[in-house]
């Protein structure tokens, strides 16, 4: 506290430096240009690789708690059963050029695995999760995850000292260690046991960037049409109804657009990943029905790899459909030559917090992969591949919608 005093005082006495303009080539500005009705970034786009390189290197000249966990404080329902904040602390990181990212710290190490009793909607939320689902995001051509990388955050210079929040000032502390810690202001989470600590002020994390304000770039968060229950009993209907889909076809959008063939490609995603906990999805409102579904929040993701979570595919299993271009990457990435796991353990030694993912989780994606087709070839045995294969490869689209790019 006397130090972060001794540092405020030292800013006041500087006069503030002149307002910075935006630099048109800041890799921030850049990937948001590149936002298309295709994904979030283009297959091969140098602004994604300079801007996963500044969010690793910059500077940070603020900190602060994301808008939901500010929501929380004073207001939080100790009666929940799940609580949205407290030991699943983020914060918001501020870079020059308008630059913001989500920062997550580690809470699990990378060995262990999340105990078989918890509840996937009390787990922990991993860091190195984050970033493995960039990476397989992209590896499988969906683009829909925001670029993250991993970083070593100095906690006491690149968050304590360059927070103008007293609320996230106050929560920073020494431990018996003399490591720092901080730990989320909320009234049912306010113990230094739920605290993340410097090693002594060294944290390891992801960080995610920000998508396009709401103002500029609004988008719509809707229900999964197979949610679960966020509860200790009881079942959604998708889980004892085998016809669910059925119901769900009747539904508009999901009668007549690609959103089921979206939903479907989000539960083969969640599946290889592991996580149950997609209660939402959103979606960018310019490029309407058929857009694209946003992969976001994926920290729940890789916490057993000697577990196989076959409920997640259930969009698959019931509507029996998919698109040909996933159903072509999936066997591409099938072939011993170009295996899944070996693909991703390339991929993520890009990353400075390597080793992301520990052996036992790559190996689990070739075994979840393999019952992703054979799920597939079910279908196509029951159905036909006429009816189970939707042909996505050959849709016409007219000079606007290659070329449509959200409003900046």
């Amino acid at each position: 506290s006397r130090r972060h005093k001794l540092y405020r005082e030292e800013l006041n006495l500087t006069s503030p430096a002149a307002p910075l303009p935006l630099r048109p080539e800041a890799s921030w500005l850049q990937f948001h240009l590149g936002i298309s009705r295709d994904g979030l970034y283009p297959r091969s786009s140098p602004a994604v690789t300079r801007l996963l390189r500044d969010m690793q290197e910059l500077p940070t000249i603020s900190a602060d708690y994301s808008q939901d966990e500010k929501a929380l404080l004073g207001a939080c329902d100790c009666s929940q059963i799940v609580k949205p904040s407290g030991v699943h602390l983020k914060l918001v990181l501020r870079f020059q050029d308008f630059g913001k990212a989500m920062f997550k710290p580690m809470r699990q190490k990378r060995e262990e695995e999340t105990p078989e009793d918890f509840f996937y909607f009390v787990d922990f939320q991993r860091h190195n999760a984050e970033i493995a689902a960039f990476h397989l995001d992209r590896i499988l051509d969906f683009r829909r995850v925001p670029p993250t990388v991993g970083r070593l955050i100095n906690v006491t210079k690149e968050i304590l000292e360059v927070t103008k929040n007293e609320v996230l000032q106050s929560v920073f502390f020494v431990s018996p260690a003399s490591n720092v810690c901080f730990f989320a202001k909320c009234p049912y989470m306010c113990k230094t046991e739920y605290a993340v600590c410097g090693n002594p002020h060294l944290l390891e994390g992801s960080v995610s960037a920000f998508l396009p304000s709401l103002n500029l770039a609004p988008r719509l968060s809707i229900p999964n049409p197979w949610i679960r229950s966020y509860s200790f009993d009881g079942k959604e209907e998708w889980e004892v109804n085998p016809l669910y889909c059925n119901t769900v076809r009747e539904i508009y959008p999901y009668s007549n657009s690609s959103r089921l063939l979206n939903i479907v490609d989000m539960a083969i995603f969640d599946f290889l990943i592991g996580n149950m906990d997609r209660h939402h999805y959103e979606m960018f409102t310019k490029f309407g029905d058929d857009g694209f579904l946003l992969h976001l929040d994926n920290a729940r993701g890789f916490g057993r790899h000697s577990h196989d979570e076959i409920s997640i595919l259930a969009p698959l299993s019931q509507c029996c459909i998919i698109k040909r271009t996933t159903l072509l990457r999936l066997q591409l990435l099938a072939e011993p030559e170009y295996q899944l796991s070996d693909v991703m353990r390339e991929s993520l030694l890009q990353d400075p917090l390597a080793p992301v993912l520990t052996e036992p989780h790559l190996l689990a994606l070739d075994r979840r992969l393999q019952l992703i087709l054979e799920a597939v070839g079910k279908c196509i045995d029951t159905f036909g591949e006429a009816t189970v294969v939707a042909n996505d490869t050959a849709q016409p689209q007219s000079p606007a919608a290659d070329t449509a790019k959200l409003d900046t």
